[in-house]
């Protein structure tokens, strides 16, 4: 069985993963370009300290991707941490270990430490994001509808739309990565 670190190792660093995204490259740019790291200078000096990997599970199609991966990018710019990608379905014996009340929810982001131990993991979003998605989908009619798949893509377009342009979003998503972050390298 390959451990995280492996996967790590032979990973695709996340700056390399948004050059090459085919999908929502555009819309993941003006995330990472439109979003301003607070001024956490402890939360930088930590992540500067201990090193840590990060493992991401992801694939560009994927909206909630889209907008977690430059957030993290930011924080990984900001401390100099290695943050490094594998395609989720390429790579399912790992994702299956990091299910999400058992789906292959995504993005994954597996906090190794320098030497690769898994100290924490989190994702796919953050508790606000969810609420917000929830809710659009609250209202959607049963699959059995007639309408379902317009509606459905109706709904998809507002949740990306609120990935790419509530910036509380972005600062709920932040707030959750330096949480888990500080706990697991404290």
């Amino acid at each position: 069985m390959t451990v995280e670190q492996e996967y790590f190792e032979n990973a695709v660093t996340l700056e390399n993963y948004m050059a090459q995204m085919e999908s929502n490259q555009e819309k993941s740019y003006a995330v990472y370009e439109k979003f301003e790291m607070p001024q956490d200078e402890e939360f930088i000096a930590l992540l500067k300290e201990k090193k840590p990997h990060i493992l991401v599970i992801t694939e560009d199609w994927c909206g909630d991707a889209m907008m977690n991966n430059a957030i993290l990018r930011k924080i990984a710019d900001a401390a100099d941490v290695e943050v490094r990608c594998v395609y989720r379905d390429e790579n399912l014996e790992l994702m299956d270990r990091y299910l999400t009340n058992g789906g292959r929810s995504i993005p994954k982001y597996i906090i190794l430490s320098e030497e690769g131990t898994v100290l924490a993991d989190w994702g796919p979003r953050s508790a606000e994001v969810q609420e917000f998605v929830e809710e659009l989908k609250s209202k959607l009619p049963g699959k059995e509808d007639p309408q379902y798949d317009l509606h459905f893509k109706t709904v998809i377009g507002e949740i990306t739309d609120g990935f790419v342009y509530r910036t509380e979003f972005w600062d709920s998503v932040y707030q959750e990565l330096k949480s888990v972050l500080t706990k697991s390298l404290s």
